[in-house]
This record gives structure tokens, sequence and C-alpha cells, in this order.
């Protein structure tokens, strides 16, 4: 398959086909004027990465993660990386929990015409992190 028959199956550019060459996750192999050909299955592995890509993962974890699809096979050690990942979320999520909290008060104190902005120059405290 061509590569702009796999973009429109797989609802992807074409440029996001050669970025997952370029990151080594979707294999091509090179006719003889350079094009590049994709095997029928394709369209199915842009597919998963995308899943992967929507669950947060980059490209290094996508790319741990594929062989193990492929080979059906789990792999403790990305079992561990899949952990490390997730606390990277959660600690962007308590980051984001602790921005919208600083910007609640500010709206609390902009909507009272009496408050006492001095509040903002102390921030609440922020949320704990996750166990």
């Amino acid at each position: 398959m061509r590569i702009g028959e796999v973009a429109e199956k797989a609802g992807v550019s074409v440029r996001a086909l050669r970025y997952y060459e370029e990151q080594r996750l979707l294999p091509a192999e090179r006719g003889p004027g350079g094009q590049r050909h994709y095997p029928d299955t394709a369209v199915a592995r842009v597919e998963l990465i995308q899943r992967l890509y929507s669950a947060g993962l980059p490209s290094r974890v996508v790319r741990e993660v594929l062989p193990c699809v492929d080979s059906g096979e789990p792999d403790p050690a990305l079992l561990g990386l899949l952990v490390d990942e997730r606390e990277r979320v959660d600690e962007r999520i308590d980051d984001l929990l602790a921005v919208r909290d600083r910007l609640d008060l500010v709206i609390a104190l902009t909507r009272d015409p009496e408050a006492d902005c001095s509040r903002l120059e102390r921030a609440p405290t922020p949320r704990p992190r996750r166990p």
C-alpha cells in the first residue's frame, strides 16, 4: 500500500506516517523510485499507534509497547515503564488541579468588589500528591 492510501484509510496525515516511520514505529519498504510501500497491516498498526498516543504515551514508550503487542508476550520491564508514565500523568493532573484552585481564588476575588486582593499574593496550599 502506498503512503496516501494508508493515510486515507487510517484517517491520519501523510506527515504523521512519515513521523511514525522516523520514530521507528511504522516500517516501510522503499520502491525503486524511493516511494514508501506499507504492508496490508499498516492501517491497523497506525490505529494502534494512535490509541497509544491518545493514552498519553510518548513515542519512546510506544516504541517499547509495539514489540510486546507483536509477540503477544508480556514484558515485565514494560510494566514498570507504563507505571512510571501513569505516575507522570498523575503529577500533571495534580499540578493542573493546583492551578485550577488558584484560578478559582482569582475568580472569586474578582467577583467580589469588596475583596481583599492582597490574598492573591498567597497561593493556596497545593493538593497533596497521590500515593
